[in-house]
């Protein structure tokens, strides 16, 4: 048991004894320091790259970590990392998933168990870890997801959506969906009554992003779904997908 001290929980935290809570925490981590606590010393040993990932952003540290894991360590370790106790650790196991050479099926199938981690965090490096190769097969990953909708567990049906955002966060953008949203319907349509909140935020966001450079699809899509009295959870999504189309002038929206 860790006392609930800041300095406690930050070194609780980086020598990987215990899970962030926060994003705060969570981009607070030193990499460096955990790095030492979870690997062999001679995976590291003279290796001064490590010391260069303070200067990186988050995103782009847990990729540099992932290859970098993938490398010295070999894939027979991507499960015993995603089963650590350290969320940043499990993280970066979905960056050796996203580093490796595979095909899109197997990439995702491999991801799928960090996209219904427990932990927050766990699950958004999941969905960043395989964008670029969602990013690059767009219409098969669509294809392939669309099954994920239907998945019980809300965290899985939301990665479907979360993962093919037009625009997301941290991310590049996918340029075939901002300029042509429709291939995203396979997985919107299955969701747009999705009764979990957290599936519900995801495509309003999906549906957002898309409403910056497509409005006029956006709005006939959602009026589409409002035509026969749809249930609040549609509503609802509704009002979070056009809050960018419907911003009074000069106001800011959060994305």
């Amino acid at each position: 048991m860790v006392a609930d001290d800041g300095g406690c929980r930050r070194t609780a935290i980086n020598a990987g004894l215990i899970e962030t809570r926060t994003l705060a925490e969570v981009l607070a981590v030193d990499f460096a320091t955990l790095l030492r606590h979870v690997v062999p010393a001679d995976v590291l040993s003279g290796d001064d790259g490590i010391l260069r990932l303070a200067t990186l952003g988050i995103s782009a540290r847990m990729a540099a970590v992932g290859q970098l894991l993938l490398e010295r360590l070999g894939s027979r370790m991507i499960a015993t990392l995603g089963n650590h106790r350290s969320d940043t650790v499990r993280g970066w196991a979905c960056f050796m998933v996203g580093a490796r050479d595979m095909a899109l099926s197997d990439r995702l199938e491999a991801i799928r168990p960090f996209a219904d981690d427990a932990h927050f965090g766990v699950r958004e490096w999941a969905w960043l870890a395989v964008r670029p190769a969602i990013n690059t097969r767009t219409d098969e990953a669509m294809r392939l997801l669309s099954a994920w909708t239907a998945d019980p567990s809300e965290r899985i049906r939301r990665f479907a959506c979360e993962a093919t955002r037009p625009r997301g966060v941290w991310c590049a953008h996918i340029a075939s969906l901002k300029s042509d949203p429709s291939p995203g319907r396979q997985l919107l349509d299955p969701l747009r009554a999705d009764p979990a909140v957290y599936v519900q935020d995801s495509v309003g966001n999906w549906l957002n992003d898309a409403a910056k450079s497509r409005p006029d699809w956006v709005r006939s899509l959602v009026a589409e779904w409002c035509a026969d009295d749809p249930p609040p959870a549609t509503r609802r999504i509704v009002r979070r997908a056009l809050r960018s189309v419907d911003k009074p002038p000069g106001k800011k929206v959060r994305t």
